[in-house]
């Protein structure tokens, strides 16, 4: 029979057991289609024998020891895919999970591809078939079926093999320090405190006009902390082509703010109104040696197109060897970057990924190494230091 706890005490007993795990299994159901915070529905956990859904929307339900089992250091946390799960025990309780252990990095460590789904890595190492029917339930109504809590539960039941069975292979091929690098951007407050003053990168804007940067900078943050502060969706808020209209035309009046298509007119002429064009008076008093400015695009010198051609070869071929997924280790941009520049600050210049695929990419870059076909396969063969230097 399914275990639902919605009671506070109950819930205090099973994090007493669990805190006395090895590890525990984690995940969350949760809603935000219609707020700026996730709205937390359901947490399912399980140790090696035991499992249970919590209900956080139960009345006068206390989370504080779930809380506390996140934050013990004694107890590892597994996820699949954990960093909208870990963004919800950080806002709501200002715990992040740690120590933590993510499947899906873990196997893309171990050579199952990019981003595996966790139905992909249940049906590989613990032969099982998730239904993936309810994934796109209410959460939020009550009474939850059987069958919801059914599926939520199969969630971290199956995780408790595929964890075991990745964790055994990192042990087995000395790995286990490269998922720890990982680990560490995911446990770092930074990676969830955005600081508003930057929500304009994701606009994405092909502009380089300081003066619009600048305004664009300063409504987007104003409506990013009014969307917090009215826990409402961003562009349910305000969308991100207003803001874009806006920084380009630089309304300055409630008049002007209104022709802005996206923009009715109650809300230009209402109080919302008048901060935004507070904020737009901001960002265009700012000096122009205070304005951001779009990071300038490096252009491939003459003839190193072809130079990140290879580098995407080898970058295939030992990731190939390796079993470890091309995403978790370089993308196209990083290619480019160490094809301009041999001290290029970039992930495949340090760590463990230098050591896998760096260290190759400068002596191939160099003419050190050659990529030759050798039937059906590519092959990297030493240049003898001779015709190297030639």
């Amino acid at each position: 029979m399914t275990t639902l706890i919605t009671d506070s005490q109950v819930l205090a007993d099973f994090c007493q057991a669990l805190a006395k795990a090895e590890y525990v299994t984690v995940d969350t159901e949760f809603m935000r289609e219609k707020t700026y915070y996730p709205q937390l529905c359901l947490v399912q956990l399980a140790g090696p024998d035991a499992a249970a859904a919590i209900d956080p929307m139960a009345p006068g339900m206390d989370l504080a020891p779930l809380f506390a089992l996140m934050a013990d250091p004694k107890v590892l946390k597994v996820f699949h895919a954990a960093r909208q799960d870990i963004e919800i025990f950080y806002f709501l309780g200002n715990v992040i999970p740690a120590p933590l252990f993510d499947t899906q990095v873990a196997a893309m460590v171990c050579g199952f591809g990019d981003s595996v789904g966790y139905e992909t890595l249940a049906a590989k190492l613990a032969n099982a078939r998730i239904d993936k029917s309810f994934r796109f339930s209410d959460w939020s109504n009550r009474p939850l079926s059987d069958r919801q809590l059914d599926y939520a539960l199969d969630d971290v039941t199956h995780l408790r093999v595929a964890y075991e069975k990745l964790a055994a292979m990192l042990a087995k091929n000395g790995r286990a320090e490269w998922l720890h690098e990982e680990m560490a951007v995911l446990t770092s407050a930074s990676t969830y405190d955005a600081d508003p003053m930057d929500s304009w990168r994701r606009l994405k804007p092909r502009t380089n006009s300081t003066k619009f940067l600048a305004v664009l900078r300063e409504i987007a943050a104003w409506r990013e902390l009014e969307a917090r502060k009215r826990d409402l969706p961003r562009n349910r808020f305000l969308r991100d082509e207003a803001l874009l209209e806006i920084a380009a035309r630089e309304p300055k009046t409630a008049d002007e703010l209104g022709k802005v298509r996206a923009l009715s007119k109650g809300f230009a002429e209402g109080p919302i109104g008048k901060q935004l064009l507070d904020a737009i008076v901001r960002g265009a008093a700012v000096p122009k040696e205070d304005r951001p400015q779009l990071p300038e695009r490096v252009d491939l010198p003459a003839g190193r197109g072809p130079i990140v051609d290879l580098l995407k070869v080898l970058l295939k071929l030992r990731c190939e060897e390796n079993d470890v997924a091309q995403k978790l280790v370089a993308n196209t941009s990083d290619l480019e970057a160490i094809a301009a520049d041999d001290k290029a600050d970039v992930g495949p210049l340090h760590g463990w990924r230098y050591e896998m695929f760096g260290k190759d990419a400068l002596a191939l870059k160099q003419g050190r190494l050659a990529l030759t076909a050798d039937g059906n396969t590519v092959r990297i063969v030493p240049v003898p230091a001779v015709a190297a230097a030639q």
